[in-house]
């Protein structure tokens, strides 16, 4: 062996160097607080926080409709015709299903 080669061998089969190197490769894929499981757990905690936004927009809107319920009980006639399809005695509802033009059935 020429000198080059030997002063590689020399740090690269050091037994520090071998302990540590498995340390890290065992640290990235092996263990319970790996790399990879954080990657997982990050993505995760990222899609619940947009869950969380959505969800908080929607009960805020519920909370203004619910609001305006209070104010106005006109709006509850409205809201259980267009939303839940009820209706007065005797009247007829009649829902108009709008199909494409290009769907020939």
């Amino acid at each position: 062996m020429n000198k080059k080669n030997k002063h590689w061998s020399r740090y690269f089969l050091n037994k520090y160097f071998i302990v540590g190197l498995l340390f890290l490769v065992w640290m990235t894929f092996f263990d319970q607080n790996s790399y990879y499981l954080h990657k997982e757990i990050d993505e995760d905690i990222e899609k619940l926080t947009d869950e969380k936004t959505y969800f908080e927009k929607e009960i805020e809107k519920e909370e203004k409709q619910l609001n305006q319920l209070k104010k106005d009980p006109e709006q509850y006639e409205r809201l259980a015709r267009e939303k839940y399809l009820m209706k007065k005695e005797n009247e007829d509802i009649f829902v108009i299903i709008k199909k494409d033009s290009t769907d020939y059935e």
